[in-house]
């Protein structure tokens, strides 16, 4: 994010309607319009963890009108760090930031409603919320994202968008329908050279590309076994709004480590390949996989195979590698691409190969980056992909690699949804574009619980030939929560 930006540019570049403009995307503009000078009533739902993020930032650019979360914990906390941040603002050289204190003193005086159920929130403050940013645990993205898009409000979720592929749909369904602007957390999406790389991968820079690999060194938690014993339940959250649409237990504290459970979390797949995976996705429109001017016979297939240190339905396996087989998508030949995910055997020194780093000068492997693999060159990003280097270096010495040269700059990811969310153009990670890639994440936390390939059609949301994996694309809910 540009911190030096003055608040009257970013008004101005909201009014002129900028933004990213690579992917031509379905919905149209939003449904609401605002005045160039308005600043948007925004709420936050889910103020702990990654949602400390927005706690800190958005209110430097909008207007903050409510937090949500289960945890009166983390409510008080919310507060705490907008006096903190309030407290900075005011000593920052920076004029902007110093009338932002301002905003963030008056947040303070009881400007700010708190709830801890989302759903009163978008009932009782309909009129008085124009946009809201869900970074909840996982399990619950969907409902909350679906209830602010079915309240006509734009939503900026974090990654990953959905924890099953049938609530991506349905989030993506739900954004055409209403018109409003959306957005994913996969803040890499807004740097410099990932725009660079997509334009070097697209004009064959490196060459066509043959095979991807992205990796993760985290592993899964593989639990054998749910958490054992009976503590209370703190008096600071309220356990059954935490669990959402998930089915009901008892409370334990080990629930709330979401990705280590199915149930709730989507572990490195949607914690970290949203960003690693997201560079190859885009750049060699995977996505387009998913659009209406996709091969209607035959139907283009999606096969799905992993190799795991063991099946675990409740857990994620310690191990994993996932291959997809991509089929042909516009000027693009099929292609496969691998995930690796913790210490699965031989992945390492494979990817170290395609490095082409010596025996002898191999220490730990990145915690998370991707190769894409061309004919004349090859690209390792870091994990979020918002830097790159090209292989072999010397040959690629004199190519520019921090700005793209024909795509649109970001204005930084918040920003290009918020002047989505004005009438601009759609930001590169709505969930036009969004929803595919997690459809795409999450078939391979499916295909970690079946032995074999799966064939998956993107056209119809479909595992064909076998029932099993076909049901778990869309969850059931508990009674009480729907999308």
């Amino acid at each position: 994010m540009n911190r030096q930006m003055s608040r009257r540019t970013f008004l101005r570049s909201a009014a002129a309607a900028g933004g990213a403009g690579l992917i031509v995307l379905a919905g149209g503009p939003p449904a609401r319009g605002y005045a160039a000078n308005a600043k948007l009533s925004v709420a936050l739902v889910g103020v702990g963890g990654r949602g400390t993020w927005f706690v800190d930032t958005i209110p430097k650019m909008e207007n903050v009108v409510a937090f949500c979360d289960v945890s009166s914990r983390k409510l008080q906390d919310a507060f705490a760090r907008l006096a903190d941040q309030a407290k900075k603002f005011a000593e920052s050289p920076n004029d902007w930031e110093r009338q932002a204190a301002a905003d963030y003193n008056r947040l303070l005086e009881g400007k700010i409603k708190t709830y801890p159920d989302f759903r009163v929130m978008l009932a009782e403050m309909e009129k008085q919320i124009d946009a809201v940013v869900v970074a909840t645990p996982d399990h619950t993205h969907a409902v909350a994202s679906a209830a602010a898009i079915r309240a006509g409000k734009h939503v900026f979720c974090e990654k990953p968008l959905t924890r099953a592929i049938g609530e991506s749909r349905a989030l993506r369904e739900l954004a055409r329908k209403h018109k409003v602007a959306t957005s994913m957390g996969n803040q890499g999406t807004a740097a410099g050279p990932f725009r660079r790389a997509l334009e070097l991968i697209r004009d064959g820079t490196i060459g066509p590309i043959k095979e991807v690999h992205v990796w993760n060194t985290g592993g899964g938690g593989d639990k054998q076994q749910p958490p054992q014993g009976n503590p209370p339940v703190p008096d600071y959250l309220n356990w059954d709004l935490w669990l959402g649409p998930a089915a009901v237990r008892p409370y334990h504290q080990d629930w709330l480590r979401r990705n280590s459970w199915r149930d709730f979390g989507t572990c490195q797949l949607g914690n970290w390949a949203s960003h690693t995976a997201n560079l190859a996705f885009m750049a060699l429109k995977v996505h387009e996989l998913w659009g209406a001017d996709a091969p209607k016979s035959p139907r283009p297939l999606i096969r799905c195979e992993a190799k795991t240190s063991g099946i675990n339905r409740l857990s994620f396996p310690r191990w994993e590698v996932v291959r997809w087989e991509i089929p042909a998508r516009a000027e693009f030949p099929p292609i496969t691409f691998t995930w690796h995910n913790g210490p699965a055997p031989g992945s390492h020194d494979m990817l170290f190969d395609l490095m082409k780093v010596p025996a002898a000068d191999r220490k730990p492997i990145d915690f998370g980056a991707a190769l894409l693999v061309g004919t004349k060159g090859t690209i390792h990003t870091t994990g979020h992909n918002a830097t790159f280097r090209i292989i072999p270096e010397d040959a690629f010495k004199d190519v520019e690699k921090d700005k793209p040269q024909t795509v649109d700059a970001s204005r930084g990811h918040e920003r290009d949804w918020l002047l989505a969310c004005r009438g601009g153009k759609p930001a590169w990670a709505n969930f036009e574009y969004a929803a595919p890639l997690n459809e795409f994440l999450m078939l391979g936390n499916v295909a970690t619980q079946f032995e074999g390939k799966l064939e998956f059609d993107p056209a119809e949301c479909k595992i064909a030939g076998n029932a099993e994996a076909d049901k778990l694309l869309r969850p059931d809910y508990r009674e009480g929560w729907s999308l």
